[in-house]
């Protein structure tokens, strides 16, 4: 099904390049060069998905992307750096991207990731389930139906993937998930060398639902394997 995408890259080449990639993917695609005019683009349209350039002339992607999360904007942001740093690419997912490109990329990676993307919106905003509307741990509360977190009585502001990802783990809270099997269920891929987009959400989680971040009551990591739900918030699990 076509989508509205929005395409900020200063690059001509590549501007051009990202666009007819996903116009021959069918989509509606606009494009900008400038941070500035893209942010206001973002905010005043309806897009389903962002393709951001970290590297912008004056207002960065960096910046872009903050303002948005800033606005409580959901709108799936997909990253594209040309920086091998991975410190980088940690600030973006760190900041709300749910999902980094490096330069040089293929066509074909970036389609796949783009559809990975609509796909998993497009899933939840058709799914009807007959299981419980809540989930209940400790003082944490996840509203399926209205995709909304509670923690002690005071609402969270989580992006879509931050939800989803939420929501994965507290289906079976006190199961443990590897990184790639939360990649291939919350992102819609499998990657190696891409763990760092899921270590990047879960402290974003955990800075959002913890009290004490550093010594997670809820969100836990077990050690050479992966992270869990804990069952009952601060008991062992």
């Amino acid at each position: 099904m076509s989508k509205r995408i929005l395409v900020i890259e200063d690059d001509p080449d590549i501007n051009k390049l990202v666009a007819m990639s996903l116009a021959d993917a069918n989509h509606n695609v606009d494009c900008c060069n400038d941070g500035a005019e893209g942010l206001q683009r973002a905010l005043q349209h309806d897009y389903a998905l962002l393709v951001l350039d970290l590297m912008l002339p004056g207002l960065d992607g960096l910046e872009v992307c903050r303002r948005l999360r800033a606005e409580q904007r959901t709108l799936p942001i997909l990253m594209l750096t040309a920086r091998d740093s991975e410190a980088d690419r940690v600030v973006g997912l760190e900041l709300g991207a749910d999902d980094y490109l490096t330069k040089p990329f293929s066509v074909r990676e970036l389609q796949a990731r783009v559809k990975a993307l609509l796909r998993r919106v497009e899933m939840l905003s058709q799914r009807s389930e007959p299981e419980a509307l809540e989930i209940v741990i400790g003082q944490l509360v996840i509203d399926q139906q209205r995709r909304r977190v509670t923690v002690g009585g005071q609402e969270v502001e989580l992006t879509a993937t931050e939800f989803d990802l939420l929501l994965y783990l507290a289906r079976q809270p006190g199961k443990v998930f590897s990184r790639t099997e939360l990649l291939d269920a919350v992102w819609g891929y499998q990657h190696s060398g891409y763990e760092h987009t899921v270590n990047s959400h879960i402290n974003r989680l955990r800075n959002k639902l913890e009290a004490e971040p550093s010594d997670p009551r809820y969100v836990l990591t077990v050690w050479g394997v992966g992270y869990k739900l804990c069952e009952t918030a601060g008991a062992p699990c």
